[in-house]
């Protein structure tokens, strides 16, 4: 729901470190391998119950999230790119329940579960829809820059990170936010389901 005003805000600075990163050689995929990377190192801060550390990491994580986009529009956008970023960006969005559940089993693993399905339900309407839509030759008007079609809902991109966000300020809880985004996933689901059946009626 956010993620068109974050992006808009976020493109000048993005395109003009883009910009800079191209002069000096570095590619799209390697920005997209070292966000993954600096993600999982956020998660395992908070694994070791250093939450602070690990929202900072995140950051930077969601940071070369957008910047690898960037890159690859002032070069050549690949398929292989696309594949790499949407496989790595759902594997780090399930390391951060994961790991407040390591840090509190006891008090943390069932929320952790329950949103851990949420995310498989929303990231499955997203991926099954944006397989058939390319399949159709269909585009997205909202989002025209990503590889994928990007079928939006309540809790997109930057919904998450806000919550996660939340999580690490407030780890006590991470209970109360795993549940409520959970519902909110559902509510994505739902409408994506939606849409989806509408957009793909013969």
């Amino acid at each position: 729901m956010l993620d068109r005003a974050a992006i808009q805000l976020l493109r000048p600075p993005l395109q003009a470190m883009a910009r800079m990163l191209v002069h000096a050689g570095v590619g799209a995929n390697t920005v997209t391998v070292v966000g993954f990377l600096v993600g999982l190192a956020g998660a395992a801060a908070i694994a070791a119950q250093a939450p602070l550390w690990g929202l900072a990491l995140m950051l930077l994580s969601r940071w070369c999230d957008g910047l690898d986009g960037a890159v690859a529009r002032l070069t050549t956008p690949t398929d292989q790119g696309a594949f790499l970023d949407i496989t790595l960006d759902f594997l780090f969005y399930a390391s951060v329940p994961l790991a407040f559940a390591w840090a509190q089993p006891a008090t943390n693993g069932l929320p952790a579960a329950v949103l851990l399905a949420a995310f498989v339900g929303t990231g499955s309407s997203f991926l099954a829809f944006a397989a058939l839509a390319q399949k159709r030759g269909l585009s997205s008007a909202a989002f025209p820059d990503k590889g994928l079609y990007y079928l939006g809902g309540l809790t997109e991109a930057t919904e998450t990170l806000l919550c996660f966000a939340l999580m690490c300020l407030w780890p006590p809880l991470f209970a109360s936010l795993a549940y409520g985004f959970a519902a909110l996933c559902v509510l994505t689901i739902a409408t994506r389901l939606r849409a989806g059946w509408r957009a793909l009626r013969v």
